[in-house]
């Protein structure tokens, strides 16, 4: 390119090909896509399953002319308002430039001739979305800005998240968002279903990569309810990435493996603070039947055997749920504790229920775990219902620190000034606030429960006699 931003006689034939998304635009974007060798060798693996779509293979490198609006751009793109617009920039001046060498020769921009109009440079890699066909997103972008069809027939999730990706850089996701909705008429792919009956479900890691893909297009595109369905489904489902025993294996580089904004980190801590709540219902119960206080009111002289009966019982339901792990004073003794960063909490409420009635003889009916847990496990599913589980995109992009349950420069713990002790009682459990899902009120509740420093489950019941806390705050690693 010479000073006045044309393409200088020298470089005609080095030209790359020039596709009119307005055929009486007055200015070319000349974009160059670099691919990365770990992302073409991804595409390579699976070429043969695209065989039938006919779909070339992918390049290190592809160079595409855009003749484009400037009217058009300003109009849709804050982004090439100022590049274009602003004299403190060369592309700015490089319009000028080559607008003025036209008007000299009486010739309109809408009129002339490709080689003749200001070319732009523009460059963008892979490195955020991983994906090698990226010139198709691209193409149909610049359509989408000008008023246009886009050229895809398939719209797939990668092609939404690059397409979304490119709005975010270029500062158009206003258009893009509105397309998405009205024109491309998206179906968003499912990524939650209902386990069949005794499956272990967990979610594959091709799932999450679309769940993933579907919270970060509907945090850019500005699409509220898409963003509160999917952060509360990651939540409810885990991440392998949150797993402690996690190795990174180079397959989650891509932009929405860590979630922009505090997302990510948000997202995370919300799940600890359930899994946290929800862990100390059997820690209190194991407390309560391991201390001295007699938990069987009945008064029998069997009243001591039922308590040391329930412990083993309730120890022997636990662990062979996988819901505790035995661990000695050997290091070796952890490799024991299993992963549950991919624990569905659904699975993990639905298996807490199952807790048989246990008596020790016919005398002791209601001594049992079953029936002193229920209540508070159907107390817990209720609270999961609230709006203040999932993140809301408005209150995330407006006022952030309210919204938060990650307190700022914690580390993933709860300031002790922040958490309060809670004490569960009767009626709790009967608070109308849980009958009914998204009630007014359940949200803030909600999230007090869960971020509680404590929990006692048996407040009524202990009266005086309350047990220390041994629920511990987990961190984010």
């Amino acid at each position: 390119m010479d000073d006045s931003g044309r393409a200088p006689d020298s470089d005609l034939a080095k030209l790359p090909k020039v596709v009119d998304i307005a055929e009486d635009g007055d200015l070319v974007l000349d974009v160059t896509l670099e691919n990365s060798k770990d992302t073409i060798r991804s595409i390579q693996a699976v070429q043969h399953r695209l065989a039938n779509l006919k779909v070339p293979p992918p390049q290190k490198r592809v160079r595409l002319a855009f003749r484009v609006s400037l009217d058009a751009l300003k109009g849709q793109s804050k982004y090439f308002e100022k590049l274009l617009t602003d004299r403190r920039f060369k592309e700015a001046n490089d319009i000028s430039s080559a607008f003025a060498a036209l008007s000299v020769k009486n010739v309109k921009p809408e009129a002339a001739e490709a080689k003749d109009l200001p070319w732009i440079k523009i460059q963008d890699d892979d490195q955020a979305t991983h994906f090698a066909y990226r010139d198709a997103a691209l193409s149909d972008l610049f359509r989408i800005l000008h008023g246009k069809e886009v050229a895809t027939k398939q719209i797939t999730m990668p092609f939404v998240t690059t397409l979304a990706v490119l709005a975010d850089r270029f500062d158009c996701a206003a258009a893009v968002s509105k397309s998405l909705t009205s024109d491309l008429k998206f179906k968003w792919p499912v990524t939650s279903r209902k386990p069949v009956r005794d499956e272990i479900s967990v979610m594959s890691r091709n799932n999450e990569d679309t769940l993933r893909q579907k919270i970060l297009v509907a945090w850019l595109l500005n699409q509220p309810n898409r963003f509160q369905l999917a952060t509360k489904e990651i939540i409810m489902n885990g991440s392998c990435r949150w797993s402690p025993f996690a190795e990174d294996d180079g397959k989650s580089d891509a932009t929405w493996w860590f979630l922009q904004d505090g997302i990510e980190e948000e997202l995370q801590f919300r799940r600890q603070c359930i899994l946290n709540t929800i862990a100390s219902v059997q820690r209190h119960f194991l407390k309560l039947y391991t201390s001295r206080t007699r938990q069987c009111k009945l008064g029998y002289d069997s009243s001591a055997a039922c308590d040391s009966y329930q412990l083993g019982e309730t120890f022997k339901f636990l662990t062979n749920k996988n819901l505790m792990f035995l661990v000695d004073f050997s290091p070796a003794s952890l490799d024991s504790i299993a992963d549950t960063s991919l624990l569905q909490i659904d699975t993990l409420l639905s298996t807490l229920r199952q807790c048989p009635s246990y008596q020790i003889d016919k005398h002791h009916t209601n001594c049992g775990l079953r029936t002193r847990m229920l209540p508070i496990l159907d107390f817990i599913q209720g609270l999961l219902s609230a709006n203040s589980i999932p993140i809301a995109r408005l209150a995330w992009k407006n006022n952030r620190q309210s919204a938060a349950w990650l307190p700022p420069g914690s580390e993933g713990k709860t300031p002790a000034e922040e958490a309060k002790p809670f004490s569960f009682t009767r009626s709790l459990a009967g608070d109308q606030r849980l009958r009914f899902e998204n009630a007014l009120g359940a949200d803030k509740f909600a999230k007090e429960v869960f971020m509680a420093s404590s929990w006692d489950w048996t407040a009524e019941d202990q009266g005086q006699d309350k047990l220390p806390s041994t629920t511990p705050r987990w961190s984010l690693r």
